[in-house]
């Protein structure tokens, strides 16, 4: 397994919630109370790293792109010949601090809540949008598809 240097650590953690990730910050009490439960359900515990990947580097045709802000390590893959990009939770297409999926073709910056370093996820989501893509496949929900996703991206870094 693959991650970037700066994820190694949270990676090889059985940690289920990140250190830098603040619940109280969650806008909603049933939310910050069922979210714990759920983080460890979904956690599939620590993994083995093999080895590190950045920014610029190739995996199976697709280009890393280093995304920080949701976490200090996010990567993406981006693959220009069909402008895809596979971003985890770079983006979330899901309101996370209601547990309910956004209204269709809309975004959003992961809530504060969720984040290492909330402004560099905004810039994330912006470096995002730059790309131009017109697939964006996220951790979350359905992939965003359209031959123009950069003003949906650009609105999205502006939430929160």
């Amino acid at each position: 397994m693959l991650c970037h240097p700066d994820d190694v650590a949270d990676a090889e953690s059985d940690a289920s919630i990140a250190p830098y990730m603040d619940l109280s910050k969650l806008p909603v009490a049933p939310v910050r109370w069922i979210y714990p439960f759920l983080l460890r359900r979904w956690d599939g515990g620590a993994v083995k790293i093999d080895g590190t990947i950045s920014e610029g580097d190739e995996v199976a045709g697709f280009k890393v792109i280093h995304f920080p802000g949701h976490a200090p390590g996010l990567i993406g893959l981006w693959r220009e010949s069909d402008r895809v990009a596979l971003v985890s939770d770079v983006v979330y297409f899901v309101d996370s601090t209601r547990l309910k999926p956004l209204p269709h073709g809309e975004a959003s910056v992961p809530h504060p809540a969720w984040a290492w370093n909330h402004a560099m996820a905004k810039e994330s989501v912006r470096k995002l949008a730059m790309l131009e893509p017109k697939v964006v496949a996220a951790g979350h929900a359905e992939p965003l598809r359209g031959e123009n996703l950069r003003e949906t991206l650009e609105r999205a870094a502006e939430k929160y």
